[in-house]
């Protein structure tokens, strides 16, 4: 409550850039300073002065929102970057051949996968997301498999009986998402109910495929998952920072990005 009623105080181009770390996660200094209009400097104080307000998080060469231990609701996740999950979407999709048995987790982004899944054949999935089971139903091609546990708001299911139900399969292809990858390559999010059922698709997945959007380099939930090392392939719509990069490229992880040829290790 004391953010929101200091919200009130602040003046008009705070709460203009507020609103905008809401539906982008990171803003980047210079950008900010072209859409607003005012100068580098102006912007620096701004971002200065939102973090030591607790609103926001500082990072190389811009500002994040500052929580770590709550995410953002489901229908602004939803909105957020929507083009750009859209085209992670299609190039994860295009990784999935027919005739494949796959994991899709909780996420945005795993739900635009899903979308993007909906013309192949003959496919396996197992889901702890209700979101992607009503998608993926209708094809009658498709066998979907719906796990136990306790469903959440935004209907993703979590819980010690929804690891345990993932644990009965082997599959092909695990698609998860992620709401913070950390510069050391960390995975991280909010809820560590929905983490062990992240690391339980890791576990029992053949071939694991990671899919988030840029916003996600820049922030930094308190719950870890795993290690960026772990997975097989990262679909982004960004060029990871430098030090991913060389992560990725050290564990022979494939980089793809989309509007960019994939880079395989």
């Amino acid at each position: 409550m004391k953010s929101r009623i200091s919200q009130a105080n602040l003046n008009p181009r705070h709460l203009e850039i507020l609103e905008m770390a809401k539906r982008n996660g990171f803003l980047a200094t210079e950008e900010l300073s072209r859409l607003l209009k005012v100068t580098v400097q102006t912007i620096r104080r701004d971002i200065n002065e939102l973090c030591e307000k607790g609103f926001l998080r500082r990072y190389h060469g811009g500002a994040g929102l500052a929580s770590s231990t709550e995410n953002v609701d489901y229908t602004m996740r939803q909105v957020l970057n929507h083009e750009a999950k859209i085209g992670i979407a299609k190039m994860a999709a295009d990784f999935i051949p027919d005739n494949a048995s796959l994991f899709i987790n909780i996420g945005t982004t795993t739900e635009e996968v899903a979308k993007a899944l909906h013309s192949h054949k003959k496919l396996r999935i197992v889901t702890n997301n209700l979101n992607v089971a009503g998608l993926l139903c209708s094809n009658a091609e498709f066998e979907v498999i719906v796990s136990a546990g306790v469903v959440r708001s935004d209907r993703g299911v979590i819980g010690e009986s929804t690891v345990d139900f993932v644990r009965q399969f082997k599959v092909d292809y695990g698609i998860i998402g992620i709401s913070g990858i950390d510069e050391d390559g960390a995975l991280l999010d909010f809820d560590s109910r929905e983490v062990r059922v992240a690391q339980a698709i890791i576990e029992n997945s053949r071939h694991v495929l990671l899919v988030a959007d840029h916003t996600k380099f820049s922030r930094n939930p308190m719950v870890r998952l795993g290690h960026i090392s772990e997975i097989d392939a990262l679909f982004t719509d960004r060029q990871p920072p430098e030090t991913i990069r060389e992560i990725l490229d050290k564990a022979k992880v494939a980089l793809h990005v989309s509007g960019v040829e994939a880079k395989d290790k």
